[in-house]
């Protein structure tokens, strides 16, 4: 059984210089060179941001407030703060003063052209993989980098899909030239796709037989797969424990990748949408006790008072969706996070994409249209999420001492008229550019009458 599974997550190792024309890898090189992530004007120092209304998130708002950061920290802020002699003084008089936001689910860096396999590394071979590592395949130099933090969306969880056990997720800050640069904290989450019975969109034909067919194969392979996840998890303990002189235990690095879920070290982000599915997780859950994360959850609001009462987190999203079924409400995603809330859930929120993460705030308005409180939804993207992620003493909040990663606006983030007009991640202040911010400007002012 454990070599079949070993057989069934064979690393893939994507050889582009092996399929890719020369020339094409020039201009690709080219392309990326000139589309980094981290501008040349970024730079680290003191900054004194004056004038400001301060919005923490977690110790209310302050008006008319300066924040310090210095060493890449937030050092003081408050209202009658002292501006050190060698602060670079920055004036914020009406604006207002954010932690950035934090999308708890994309495929950032992971995809760059959906429709382009080479340019896919979301998605590994077999079904049972959780040992790959999400980070190790982020592109640092992603054109949607850019595009997205100046939106003031500043972090994010890239995760694989695909397969029963896709990988492993991680949390990263938008600016670096490496993934370990990017990466926040220690969090590591392994994903799983609990078996589906829900359709995979319009198209999907299959028979109400079929699904239940696919759902009974999906339930069988997840309890063949756990049950030798446990049996290594118990081995590789004893011999631990005891096993000196003795041979280790044979190397399955997708059985060693999730033995310390099994042992509840480590959460488990499970994608489950339907009430039905949801249902089924709630019990699959409490059985085996794992520390399990739920994700997607489109029609958690089914089952909020469940979901609740097993004090089981949801990352939400994405809520500019329409319903999962033609009998509901227009707009039961949009209120899905506000429902979940109200019944006494930890709601964060996703978008769920690659291309489109600068949307996070949008979709977070939805959700305050919709039910969910103002304040609430800021925290569905900010300290909730910082929180299930383990990260809260780093991002999440404007706190002495946290990561200075927060961007100044002159409005309502949540409003599409609303501009960020400064930018600091990890005490870097970031230009605010991006290749729409480039079209715009190129086209902005373009020569009329111009021909060849």
């Amino acid at each position: 059984m454990m070599k079949q599974y070993r057989a069934a997550s064979r690393n893939h190792i994507h050889s582009i210089g092996a399929i890719m024309p020369a020339r094409f890898l020039s201009l690709l090189l080219l392309a990326l060179l000139s589309a980094g992530s981290l501008p040349a004007q970024v730079h680290k120092g003191t900054f004194a941001l004056k004038g400001a209304r301060i919005e923490t998130v977690t110790h209310g708002t302050i008006d008319r407030g300066t924040l310090i950061i210095r060493d890449g920290r937030i050092a003081a802020l408050g209202a009658d703060v002292a501006i050190p002699g060698d602060a670079e003084v920055i004036d914020c008089a009406g604006l207002t003063l954010y932690p950035g936001m934090i999308d708890a689910g994309t495929q950032l860096g992971l995809v760059e052209i959906g429709s382009q396999p080479e340019a896919r590394d979301d998605d590994e071979l077999g079904e049972v993989t959780p040992q790959v590592q999400a980070l190790t395949a982020v592109n640092p130099n992603s054109v949607e980098i850019p595009v997205t933090r100046v939106n003031g969306v500043t972090t994010a969880l890239t995760f694989p899909g695909g397969g029963l056990f896709p990988g492993t997720a991680a949390v990263i800050n938008l600016l670096g030239y490496t993934p370990a640069q990017m990466q926040v904290g220690s969090f590591r989450g392994v994903v799983m796709n609990f078996p589906s019975s829900g359709r995979d969109g319009e198209y999907d034909d299959r028979s109400d037989e079929d699904i239940e067919k696919s759902v009974a194969k999906g339930k069988k392979r997840l309890k063949d797969v756990w049950e030798s996840a446990v049996l290594y998890s118990r081995i590789d303990s004893a011999y631990s424990a005891d096993g000196a002189g003795k041979p280790p235990p044979e190397y399955l690095p997708e059985l060693i990748a999730l033995a310390p879920v099994v042992r509840g070290t480590v959460p488990l982000l499970i994608e489950v949408n339907a009430a039905r599915d949801i249902d089924s997780a709630l019990a699959w859950v409490k059985e085996h006790r794992v520390k399990a994360i739920f994700t997607g959850v489109s029609e958690g609001w089914r089952l909020a008072d469940r979901i609740a009462a097993a004090g089981i987190p949801c990352i939400v999203g994405p809520v500019l969706t329409i319903p999962g079924r033609a009998s509901d409400r227009y707009d039961k995603a949009y209120a899905n996070p506000g429902l979940l809330q109200a019944a006494g859930v930890k709601v964060a929120l996703r978008t769920a994409e690659a291309a489109n993460v600068r949307n996070l705030p949008y979709q977070a308005g939805f959700a305050v249209a919709y039910g969910m409180g103002k304040d609430e939804a800021l925290r569905a993207v900010t300290i909730n999420t910082a929180r299930i992620f383990g990260i809260d003493s780093l991002l999440g909040s404007l706190e002495v001492g946290k990561q200075a990663t927060l961007f100044a606006a002159d409005g309502d983030p949540f409003e599409p008229t609303t501009h960020v007009q400064k930018l600091f991640i990890d005490g870097y202040m970031v230009p605010l550019e991006s290749r729409h911010v480039e079209l715009y400007k190129e086209f902005l002012k373009r020569v009329p009458g111009v021909t060849k």
